[in-house]
Order: structure tokens, then sequence, then C-alpha cells
């Protein structure tokens, strides 16, 4: 009987940066991480590519309009938290449309931080994702 294939969930998480600063969303009443500030993200659906993905969810968590010229992948994560895990980070800096809050029953605060004034309660692995993207890092492992 052969072997059943690995998988493993796959992540998008957006890197909205404008004047150097870039979009953090505070996690609320999901059970994962509340409290603590993260970027808006999404699983892949199936079916759609990363840059698809990036632009469904700046869509339906902060209710802007992306092109996927828009979308620059700048980072790879594979990562482990209990799960195995592959995470893309992209960073967006052309957006159509008002950011705002389309999930308040998941997020009680949505807003632009300074890159090297952020807060001291963002997810570890969400923080290192970003000191990779200000460093010009573009593949690590976290969590092993």
């Amino acid at each position: 009987m052969p072997k059943k294939r690995f998988t493993a969930p796959v992540t998008i998480h957006l890197f909205f940066v404008q004047d150097n600063k870039i979009l953090l969303l505070r996690r609320y009443n999901t059970g994962y991480e509340d409290g603590n500030y993260s970027v808006v993200a999404g699983h892949l659906d199936g079916g759609e590519t990363v840059k698809q993905a990036a632009v469904r969810e700046a869509k339906e968590e902060a209710g802007v309009q992306l092109k996927e010229d828009d979308v620059e992948i700048v980072g790879v994560m594979h990562r482990k938290a209990g799960d195995e895990r592959v995470d893309f980070f992209a960073v967006v800096k052309n957006w159509e449309g008002e950011i705002q809050n389309l999930e308040p029953h998941k997020c009680d605060d949505l807003r632009f931080f300074p890159l090297n004034e952020l807060p001291t309660n963002i997810i570890p692995y969400i923080l290192r994702a970003i000191d990779n993207y200000k460093e010009g890092r573009w593949f690590d492992s976290y969590g092993w």
C-alpha cells in the first residue's frame, strides 16, 4: 500500500507598506494569538495562485483592490507550529480604495505602524518575517 504524501497548509501574508509604515491588525476573538498583532493574511483556497490569493484576501479583510502586478513576493517561510506550514510573504505598495476593517469579529485594531517602531505584541513569526523583509532575507525556517 502506497504511503500517503505529506501535505501542509499554505498561507499568504500581506505587508501593506506606505511611507515607511506597515499595516498591522490585532487579532481578536479567534482563539489563536488573540491580542497580538499580525498582518492581513489567509490560506490559499486551492485552484488559485499565491498572487490571486493575495488579491482575494486584501479584498476580504481590508476592503481594497489589488492588481497581481502590485503584489511582490518577498519571502517564504517553512514553519513548524504544531504542524508544518509554508508561508508566503508579499509586499504591497499600491492599492485601490480605503483600507478598512472588514472583519471586526476577528480584528479589533487595524492601523499603520512605523517599520522601526513596531508594537511589542507581534506574533513572533510575523515579527521575524518583517525583519527578514527589512534585511532582504528571502527564505527562512522557523520553529524547528
